[in-house]
């Protein structure tokens, strides 16, 4: 059987995968969220003229020739606005942040005046609008100021609460049941017995998931046997995909497949022509109230974390009503490279940004064994099928490696 192309992998995928429902959420919990639609603001940034310094809120025309002494008639603080009005020849004491009170158009600061009393001297003129912060002058009511799809940041969050949002429309969060699978597997910190190693992927694979904006469920660790399968993978029903690792191979204990099968379970691909990853594949079923993607990656750790960025971080994003293409960007090569097989190549490296083009410098060791490799690097350079030998200063591909 002929190996699926990465690309055409990952257009399945994605094709198969529709927004989720949207959700009402506190501005407390908005971080991170995805926004199911625009959003615009519900008032006037700052709502009213407000004054940007502390001193005293005047008629500009009663200043503009100085020394002048004008009588002053009260006190408008942030949140107890002045009541009153301002007449010729009057003022108001006034703090940041206050109401203008009204007949006044500017804000002489404080360490321009002299106080004596009720008698207030100012040794410096004003124009209008000195000192003043006009009503709507950030924004106004009904401007946009979030698209949908936008991914709420900080910022964002600020932004909104000063809008007059208190909640906000959010798409549901995807839910990714994870099934480690392997006679070989312990939790980490279990110490290890012969022939044993650490269910790392999971933990990987749930940092991935919730970085990327869905809800990490860990289903623990199946044994190699159907009904350890069968069992597990009746604990993701309700998830949106349920991802398995490891067992998807061709050999006597690489069972996910026929269980996966076995729960009804349409697999759609299986083996791409990529390196690291030849084993994933790609299917749906019915699980409990859901139509469920089901993702298989390889075991390998290295190969399973590569496959999260390429595959599992695009279809979150489509999940969540966001486009998270591959973001493939010009380089070149630090180092030659030897000449590529049958699967697009996806090799660690690191970029060096401090050039124009940034240079791609791959490790020298891409076994897909070394952890350690994948933790140092921040990108991947995509060495196309059965590409020739390229030199140094070759122009690449590279896939930023943002999880």
């Amino acid at each position: 059987m002929a190996l699926l192309p990465v690309a055409e992998a990952l257009k399945h995928i994605l094709e198969s995968a529709d927004t989720l429902e949207t959700e009402d959420v506190s501005l407390r919990h908005a971080l991170g969220r995805t926004l199911a639609r625009s959003i615009e603001a519900r008032v006037d940034n700052p709502p009213f003229d407000a004054s940007a310094m502390d001193g005293y809120a005047v008629r500009a025309e009663d200043v503009s020739e100085v020394p002048v002494t004008l009588k002053l008639i009260g006190e408008a603080g942030a949140g107890q606005p002045f009541s009153g009005t301002v007449a010729k020849g009057q003022t108001v004491r006034i703090f940041t942040g206050a109401a203008m009170p009204s007949g006044a158009d500017s804000v002489a600061i404080q360490e321009n005046v002299t106080a004596d009393g009720a008698a207030i001297t100012f040794r410096e003129a004003a124009d209008r609008e000195d000192n003043v912060r006009p009503k709507g002058q950030d924004f106004t009511k009904g401007r946009a100021l979030f698209e949908k799809g936008q991914r709420l940041t900080a910022r964002d969050i600020l932004l909104a609460a000063a809008a007059g949002h208190g909640t906000l429309p959010v798409v549901r969060k995807p839910i990714v049941a994870l099934l480690a699978t392997g006679d070989e597997l312990v939790e980490p910190g279990t110490p290890l017995g012969p022939g044993q190693i650490s269910a790392s992927n999971s933990f990987g694979l749930a940092a991935v998931v919730e970085a990327a904006g869905g809800e990490a469920r860990l289903l623990g660790i199946a044994r190699d046997t159907l009904e350890s399968l069968d069992d597990a993978i009746r604990q993701a029903d309700g998830a949106d995909i349920l991802v398995t690792i490891g067992g998807a191979s061709v050999g006597d204990y690489d069972l996910v497949r026929p269980a996966l099968e076995n729960a009804g379970a349409k697999l759609a691909f299986y083996k791409i022509a990529m390196r690291p990853g030849k084993p994933l594949f790609f299917g749906s079923r019915t699980a409990g109230k859901n139509q469920q993607h089901c993702l298989g990656l390889p075991g390998n750790p290295v190969a399973s974390l590569i496959c999260s960025r390429v595959f599992l971080v695009p279809l979150l994003g489509r999940l969540l009503g966001r486009d998270v293409p591959l973001e493939a960007i010009d380089a070149v090569l630090g180092d030659a490279l030897p000449a590529n097989g049958p699967r697009e190549h996806y090799m660690r490296a690191r970029l060096d940004l401090t050039t124009a083009p940034p240079r791609a410098v791959p490790f020298k060791n891409q076994d897909s064994g070394m952890i350690t490799a994948l933790q140092c690097a921040d990108c991947l350079i995509v060495v196309p099928i059965d590409a020739p030998a390229q030199p140094a200063g070759t122009p690449v591909k590279v896939l930023k490696l943002d999880i």
